[in-house]
């Protein structure tokens, strides 16, 4: 379908993503019908993610041109643009992307490389001037309105999505894609577990992880991560075996901040609202962490910690 005219504030561009895994091949996963839905949804919230919005980044239509997955993307605010320029040029977005086919397809890591594309100019070859690569990309009009099939995988998406979130007790308020882009369930939502717990002798909320508690853990946790991941694996079927290996040597090169930062988003975007903190801090005490645990919960500062 070809679009009547274009607005005057849109642009486009050509995100090419391949698996480095010999056993992973993009297009026939999306060629087939049973995997297209998990690996759009992956493109929808990792671009979503890294976007700053749910329509901060328009997919107009996936082709399978082996052994590339090509999206045409359409950019309609500039910040929006711009943004998504600073994730993929920081490789935020080419993380995002990994992680989420890693939940949707219920698999091991994929590992991706990524190429951008306005008309004939690629790109990656200019990133580090924006204001360059905004320019091509506006200066390239969309040729298209969105592909059927991909309006239908929209409309089964948010479908979908709304069903999770009247199952999972979820207010109706926000039932939009934005909430699902972001790792961190809302705070005093309403949980399907325990609402308090003790911790030595005290009464604590029993609320979701947050991302200070996030940075904190990443922050402190060193070396110990892996056990503390073999833990929470106990109830969590996405960091079992092989999935903590995986992740030290994907982030070996980045350090045991980002290792432990990864584990632990792992167990957030896979639990959801049940990735509460009274499973984190009982898997800290199972390892002897009981500082980091009484930071997490406000009993004293960093600085205190040993």
């Amino acid at each position: 379908k070809m679009a009547g005219s274009s607005a005057p504030g849109t642009g486009s561009a050509y995100l090419f993503l391949q698996s480095t895994c010999k056993t992973i091949a993009l297009p026939a996963l999306y060629e087939s019908s049973q995997k297209k839905p998990c690996v759009f949804k992956a493109l929808k919230l990792a671009l979503a993610d890294c976007s700053g919005s749910v329509n901060g980044v328009d997919m107009l239509k996936v082709h399978c041109s082996h052994p590339q997955l090509i999206v045409q993307l359409r950019f309609r605010v500039q910040d929006n643009c711009r943004q998504f320029l600073r994730s993929y040029r920081d490789g935020a977005l080419q993380k995002a992307l990994q992680s989420h086919l890693q939940l949707s397809l219920a698999t091991t890591t994929v590992p991706l490389k990524m190429e951008l594309r306005a008309g004939s100019e690629h790109l990656d070859k200019m990133l580090k001037d924006e204001d360059h690569c905004l320019e091509c990309i506006y200066r390239e009009k969309p040729d298209r309105l969105p592909d059927e099939e991909i309006m239908e995988l929209e409309k089964g998406l948010k479908s979908l999505m709304l069903h999770q979130n009247t199952n999972n007790n979820v207010a109706g308020r926000d039932s939009s894609l934005k909430s699902l882009s972001q790792p961190y369930p809302p705070q005093g939502s309403s949980l399907s577990t325990q609402l308090t717990f003790i911790f030595q002798g005290q009464q604590f909320d029993n609320r979701t992880i947050t991302p200070d508690d996030h940075q904190k853990f990443a922050k402190s946790v060193s070396k110990k991560w892996k056990q503390v991941g073999r833990s929470l694996q106990k109830s969590c079927r996405a960091l079992r075996d092989p999935a903590i290996d995986n992740l030290a040597l994907e982030y070996d090169r980045e350090g045991l901040y980002e290792q432990a930062y990864q584990m632990l988003l792992r167990f957030i975007q896979s639990e959801g609202k049940k990735a509460t903190i009274a499973r984190l801090v009982t898997a800290l005490e199972e390892n002897g962490l009981i500082s980091l645990a009484e930071e997490l919960l406000g009993l004293h500062s960093s600085e205190d910690c040993s």
